[in-house]
């Protein structure tokens, strides 16, 4: 028995429309990353993260929550599950013990704040008012509470006067960009990738890589927003020798992902032959993408070595030289 697609989906979007996002949480929890970087509130242009790093260590144990009840009995009750979450959030089980998962992910949150304050780019955050821009529904077609959720979105922006907005993951990047015009009227924000801002900046490398990385690409940073040429701008401004996968750029192969918690034996398939193609080319892997990261980390075991570009492009751009 495959899991109950509509009951899954139906308690994300049940989270997002009575709590906000598809995996509730705390203010404290999802600004958790920007403590101690004295990032001022507001302002015309903010940084947006849309909630997706935070919540991916909570996607992580709600998707092996799901490999272990697919095509189990359980799947039965999950309806019962649905009613019963409506009343009581429960997604706070997929918060137990996912500390150090968090703190990677915020760890690359941060990493992208201080890239950008050290090319000088000028930014604000919304801290609590920064709300999860409703990527995970739309795909899976919840339009009704999409469009609710995009409107509240787009509301908070232009109550604190932002008229610029610079995104931190492809999903997000997307939304704002291509599908809110389409749902909110009088939508009219910018809205680019801090990695099309750093490219933009061609801000000196303070520390050579030396290494060889092998990129996989972002299916929605390449098909739909033309991220390509950017992050390999970047890393070979600072000395890393670039690798391209059998598939990459806009015929780039999925990473598996978002439909690990809908249908994680599907997903699985589709990592492990992904995570084989970047192995055939190299030993460390570069992502721009958490759904991505998320997959094919959890796939890698010892054949190669994961990591957000983020993480690449602190070190060049943000240490000291050696």
């Amino acid at each position: 028995m495959s899991l109950p697609v509509k009951h899954v989906l139906g308690i994300l979007a049940d989270n997002l429309e009575y709590r906000r996002s598809v995996i509730p949480m705390s203010a404290a929890r999802a600004t958790a990353w920007a403590r101690g970087l004295d990032i001022p509130f507001g302002g015309e242009t903010v940084l947006y993260t849309g909630q997706m790093y935070q919540i991916i260590p909570s996607i992580n144990s709600l998707s092996a929550m799901m490999a272990k009840v697919e095509n189990s009995w359980i799947n039965r009750f999950m309806g019962l599950g649905r009613l019963a979450n409506r009343i009581i959030d429960l997604s706070w089980f997929m918060t137990l013990g996912v500390g150090k998962q968090q703190k990677e992910y915020n760890g690359i949150l941060r990493n992208i704040a201080l890239i950008l304050k050290s090319a000088g780019v000028e930014f604000g955050y919304l801290y609590s008012q920064d709300l999860y821009s409703g990527a995970l529904v739309f795909d899976e077609g919840i339009d009704d509470v999409f469009r609710k959720q995009a409107r509240r979105v787009y509301d908070i922006f232009k109550t604190n006067g932002v008229k610029q907005v610079i995104t931190v993951d492809p999903h997000t990047t997307s939304i704002l960009k291509d599908v809110y015009p389409s749902v909110v009227e009088g939508f009219d924000l910018t809205v680019k990738s801090y990695l099309e801002v750093l490219a933009e900046k061609n801000i000196p490398c303070r520390r050579r890589l030396d290494m060889d990385l092998v990129i996989h690409d972002s299916c929605v940073y390449t098909r739909y927003l033309d991220v390509v040429d950017q992050p390999r701008k970047l890393l070979q401004s600072a000395c890393a020798t670039i690798h391209l996968p059998e598939l990459s750029g806009r015929l780039t192969h999925c990473c598996g992902g978002p439909l690990e918690s809908l249908f994680p034996a599907r997903s699985h398939e589709i990592t492990v032959k992904r995570v084989e193609q970047l192995a055939e080319c190299g030993r460390s892997a570069v992502t721009m993408c958490p759904i991505c990261l998320a997959c094919l980390k959890r796939e890698a075991g010892d054949k190669i070595d994961v990591k957000d570009i983020s993480e690449y492009l602190y070190d060049c751009y943000c240490q000291p030289g050696k």
